[in-house]
């Protein structure tokens, strides 16, 4: 299950960040009587989480409390993100969300392998709700 706190005044579409958050859970067989949290945030609340938690004096685009089955997701780097890339907001928020979500599940980006591996995960597991 799926708790959505937007903390900001951007607009999301919650029922697609449901539907697919149902999908991720279903397909990496998450326990279904867990509550996930998600929490779209702005870049200074999310540049005080990372210093705090992480010791990063900067804004970053999501951050996962594995422990917590929470996600944080900084709106204001999602549209930048979104920007340079040549992206839809939306399409960049849901890669980051999945990002996020695959996280949750033990994945790191610690390496540049695991990076990699993590990209094309979420690339691929976004392609295949199409």
């Amino acid at each position: 299950m799926l708790e959505i706190n937007n903390l900001t005044t951007k607009k999301i579409n919650k029922a697609k960040i449901n539907k697919i958050a149902l999908a991720f859970f279903k397909k990496y067989k998450f326990p279904s009587d867990e509550l996930v949290s998600l929490a779209i945030i702005s870049d200074k609340k999310m540049k005080q989480i990372n210093s705090v938690y992480r010791g990063q004096d900067k804004t970053t685009d999501v951050l996962t409390f594995v422990d917590l089955n929470e996600i944080l997701i900084n709106i204001n780097q999602i549209i930048r993100q979104a920007k340079e890339s040549g992206r839809k907001i939306n399409e960049e928020f849901d890669f980051i969300f999945v990002h996020g979500l695959l996280h949750l599940i033990g994945l790191t980006d610690d390496t540049e392998k695991g990076r990699l591996k993590m990209i094309k995960m979420g690339e691929e597991f976004l392609e295949s709700l199409k």
